[in-house]
């Protein structure tokens, strides 16, 4: 039964214009309201126990042979309507994206001049990101005094925002290894096959640990055809930290000279982002610079469905014919 409502629900009209014909129903109803009463007469009796036996069913049986002409009607009325199941076939070509997301966890990443803070807005923001970008293979990468692979490329989006959730920068020694957060966001990279490559690598601090030197990744990256688009994290100064006695204040420094070369060498492009507002601008301006190319080609077959329709009709106008002249029948 669900299956039959689903496919019906599925159907389209093609000639809408024949519903205005089910308003005749309206006045046969009345008619045959009229009639009914005009057929059999009325008499009043102080009690009705002498009719206790009869059944309560048969009268409204009498009503079943109308009730089946109301069907054949609205049948008819559907046939003539001309309903059709309509078959599409979508065949989609993506020129594929594979985007490497290069997060810094360290601890510096908990200043609150983000709300809530550094990580949880970044975490915010690129949720949005992929969440928009539903064709291209996206992964995530977490350094801080290390790096490792949090999530590989996929396609498979949900899996993607899960890790990204459960990110904290506690996974990891703190520090900020800005040339091995690239190097393994290369790694995850060198083999694609895509026609664009890209590395968003976002750092809130100095490279002050790690072994590999983040211009050489840069170069390397640039041999693989990888773009690096660099994001500097976090405001001018000191930023807001929550400690065990409370707020402190501690200052804030941001390599923006080394990320500025290392978009340059790849032919990326790096921003500053001093708030969440900015943030979000950022990854929409790099959303907006590397879009997949996509191009539909769309086939629709649509098929007449009115035969069900036509044989139902035909089958209650027999019933009703058969219930009148027989079982149903009602002598004048």
């Amino acid at each position: 039964m669900k299956h039959l409502i689903n496919y019906i629900t599925t159907l389209e009209l093609a000639h809408k214009e024949y519903l205005w014909l089910l308003l005749i129903i309206i006045p046969l109803i009345a008619w045959y309201i009229w009639k009914h009463a005009k057929r059999f007469a009325s008499f009043n009796v102080s009690t009705l126990k002498p009719y206790n036996s009869l059944s309560k069913h048969s009268t409204w049986l009498l009503h079943l042979p109308f009730v089946l002409r109301i069907l054949v009607i609205i049948l008819i009325t559907i046939v003539l309507a001309q309903p059709q199941s309509s078959m599409s076939h979508k065949q989609v070509n993506v020129e594929g994206i594979d985007i490497t997301i290069a997060l810094d966890v360290s601890g510096s990443m908990l200043a609150m001049d983000f709300k809530p803070n550094r990580l949880e807005a970044c975490k915010s923001v690129i949720r949005t990101f992929v969440e928009n970008r539903p064709t291209d293979r996206i992964g995530l990468v977490l350094y801080a005094g290390e790096a490792y692979t949090k999530c590989p490329l996929t396609t498979d989006h949900s899996t993607l925002l899960l890790s990204l959730e459960s990110s904290n920068n506690n996974q990891i020694d703190d520090g900020t290894a800005i040339g091995d957060g690239l190097g393994t966001a290369i790694n995850r990279l060198r083999e694609s096959e895509a026609k664009s490559k890209v590395i968003i690598l976002l750092s809130d601090g100095m490279n002050n640990s790690g072994y590999i030197d983040p211009l050489s990744a840069a170069e390397l990256a640039k041999e693989f055809g990888i773009r690096v688009y660099t994001i500097g994290c976090g405001s001018m100064g000191e930023a807001p930290y929550k400690g065990s006695f409370g707020i402190f204040y501690a200052k804030t420094e941001i390599d923006e000279s080394l990320l500025q070369n290392i978009a340059s060498i790849t032919g990326g492009k790096y921003f500053r982002a001093q708030n969440k507002d900015r943030l979000k601008a950022v990854y929409d301006e790099i959303d907006q610079m590397e879009k997949s190319k996509i191009s539909e080609t769309q086939f629709t077959n649509k098929n007449d469905a009115y035969f069900p329709f036509l044989c139902l009709a035909l089958l209650l106008f027999v019933l009703e014919i058969i219930l009148s002249q027989t079982i149903l029948k009602i002598h004048p």
